[in-house]
């Protein structure tokens, strides 16, 4: 009869050497088994507590006043449809201010504003310390004062000066009017063949405010305009668009296609629905416009 033998033999040394991993393992499973695993936690005093939650609550305090949309001083008589939505003033308070402007009149204190459009209370208070007028509408200065004085009574059209033959001296006795800006109205005019069409055009001279043009038309108007044929609006081409001050072919296209999605203009004014119009020159060029 044969004897079968195992083929996995070990050695003394081998054999040990498993005995002894075989002990680790039970040693390893008794001290996890065993082991308190509770860990000890660490109270915080309720007064610590209260301190590190006002920190967090004002490091988000001055995030979210980061985060707000900041204002900067600006001339109330230029705010826009979009400008007067951000500030939170209602369209009918909008409209009332651009109505105003229409008129050619300026808002020259914030009182003025509040009148004009009805803003409320709390509205005035939260955006007025943000306006900023001109230095000569808010320094009382000697030099004011004594200009007033001259212009309590109003000027009729024929004590008035002619503005497209007043000379650079003549326009320098108009307050806020140096030689710089006296040069640059004599430019403007010079620009036109037959001199300015309308004291509305002063608008085009940089660095002349609209105060100081105020000031300007109490002692001048223009009393020779130069003859211009004005277009038709509701037939013009693009070409006789273009030969418009403020008006570039991009606007010229913009202008033909509302013309011909709405059939016809009903009124200029209307020209501020137009895509990309801009506003503030609305009443320059209507200077060249007609409605046939």
């Amino acid at each position: 009869m044969k004897v079968f033998k195992s083929h996995i033999t070990f050695s003394k040394e081998q054999r040990y050497g498993i005995f002894l991993l075989l002990l680790i393992i039970v040693i390893l499973q008794s001290i996890y088994f065993f082991w308190d695993k509770t860990t000890e936690v660490t109270e915080i005093p309720k007064q610590d507590l209260i301190v590190f939650q006002n920190e967090i609550d004002s490091l988000k305090a001055i995030e979210i006043e980061k985060a707000k949309p900041k204002r900067f001083p600006f001339n109330p008589n230029y705010i826009t449809d979009f400008k007067g939505y951000t500030l939170g003033m209602t369209n009918e308070e909008i409209d009332k201010l651009h109505k105003y402007r229409k008129e050619n009149k300026w808002i020259n204190s914030a009182e003025d504003f509040q009148k004009v459009t009805g803003i409320s209370d709390s509205l005035f208070l939260q955006i007025s310390p943000y306006f900023k007028f001109p230095d000569w509408v808010t320094e009382k200065s000697v030099k004011t004062k004594k200009f007033q004085q001259h212009t309590n009574r109003p000027l009729t059209f024929n004590q008035k000066a002619d503005l497209n033959t007043a000379t650079a001296l003549q326009l320098q006795s108009v307050y806020g009017i140096g030689e710089k800006l006296s040069q640059r109205i004599l430019k403007l005019r010079g620009s036109f063949e037959g001199g300015f069409i309308s004291v509305i055009q002063l608008q085009d001279v940089y660095g002349l405010s609209p105060e100081v043009i105020e000031n300007l038309e109490e002692k001048f108007t223009v009393k020779t305009p130069r003859v211009v044929e004005k277009v038709n609006l509701n037939t013009a081409t693009t070409n006789e668009l273009v030969q418009i001050q403020h008006i570039d072919y991009p606007l010229a296209k913009e202008i033909l296609e509302y013309r011909t999605l709405h059939e016809s203009f009903n009124d200029l004014d209307e020209l501020l629905k137009v895509k990309g119009f801009p506003l503030q020159k609305l009443d320059i060029i209507k200077l060249y416009l007609a409605i046939n």
